[in-house]
């Protein structure tokens, strides 16, 4: 397992972090997880094509984890991809198929793939769910942000693990994700003197982490308030083994 941190910041235009996304390649499969603003470009900055992503998984719908959705599917459009372009699978919470024909609706059939391209799967948002596919298996958890939000694990036919929260504030659905994990990777918006609902904080992250008993953590999606604060001392007051905060571009093995 190989991971790339695309996008390590928020809704908030930062000149070093871009919006939240994950690339992952197991094996010859490379997953997306979540697809933020600026995410395409950051692909190709990593080095990383578009056109060879397998799954996007999306954790919730908001703006700034699914907006460039749009850009894929556009660029998707592009006749000498189209013409080579293998199927795709989208994994999301229910409710999908809505959100993705309300997001076409301004653009006509500009964000139109055919039929054969794309497959998607809803996952269910109020209880725990899996779906099993090449390579790995995909297992999901309602979190703590919006009625859709979910969180994923990620294993491998080795058993090597990856657990993504998307946004959340804490809660046990995320803990229960994260058990013995490789590689836990939590969001982290507000420093410990700023908690707010539905976010963490650096000492909220690092009890996660330890009460799973994660082997390594990842902390992402860094708003300007909490790059002012030490977030590794904060994280540090409830977690003492490996710690890392993400950077744009940033890749980190598994396995």
């Amino acid at each position: 397992m190989q991971v790339t941190i695309l996008g390590s910041g928020t809704s908030v235009p930062l000149a070093d972090r871009a919006s939240p996304s994950v690339a992952i390649s197991i094996e010859e499969r490379f997953i997306l997880m979540d697809i933020g603003p600026g995410t395409m470009r950051q692909l190709a900055i990593a080095g990383l094509e578009y056109q060879d992503i397998d799954y996007i998984v999306i954790s919730h719908f908001h703006p700034d984890d699914t907006a460039d959705l749009i850009h894929f599917f556009f660029a998707t459009r592009y006749p000498p991809v189209l013409e080579e372009r293998k199927p795709f699978t989208i994994v999301a919470p229910k409710g999908f198929d809505q959100f993705l024909e309300l997001l076409k609706k301004p653009y006509g059939r500009w964000l139109d793939l055919p039929e054969r391209l794309m497959n998607i799967e809803e996952l269910k948002t109020g209880q725990k769910d899996s779906r099993e596919f090449d390579g790995f298996r995909i297992y999901s958890a309602p979190v703590d942000h919006t009625p859709q939000s979910l969180g994923f694990r990620i294993e491998d036919r080795a058993g090597k693990s990856i657990a993504y929260s998307g946004d959340t504030g804490y809660c046990e659905g995320i803990v229960d994700l994260a058990r013995d994990v490789d590689l836990l990777i939590l969001e982290c918006s507000f420093p410990d003197e700023e908690a707010i609902p539905g976010h963490l904080t650096p000492s909220e992250a690092g009890d996660i982490a330890a009460r799973a008993g994660a082997k390594k953590l990842v902390l992402t999606h860094f708003y300007p308030e909490i790059l002012t604060t030490d977030i590794e001392a904060q994280c540090r007051k409830t977690y003492q083994g490996d710690l890392v905060l993400a950077r744009d571009l940033m890749s980190l093995s598994v396995g």
